[in-house]
């Protein structure tokens, strides 16, 4: 599973471009949209983000109360992922 954080949370850096952002800064359950000390990302950000994990795992996320539920944090979306694929 830490495998699997660390890609989710590379593919986050890459693909919405979080410069001076480093996979060892972002915690694990920390919230990835919204204020709290997350990345604070936005609306935007989700759409790119549900391109990516697809792109990047294979997963899609079905509807927007599933994006809700697997982008809440890192650990969210790596038991998302998991839960989809058990292989990654």
């Amino acid at each position: 599973m830490a495998d699997l954080k660390l890609r989710i949370k590379q593919m986050l850096i890459d693909a919405l471009k979080l410069d001076g952002v480093t996979p060892e800064s972002i915690d694990d359950s920390a919230p990835l949209f919204g204020g709290g000390g997350g990345l604070g990302l936005d609306s935007l950000d989700a759409l790119q983000l549900a391109v990516s994990v697809e792109e990047t795992f294979g997963v899609q996320v079905a509807d927007e109360k599933a994006g809700k539920t697997a982008f809440a944090s890192v650990n969210a979306l790596a038991s998302y992922i998991a839960a989809q694929k058990p292989a990654v």
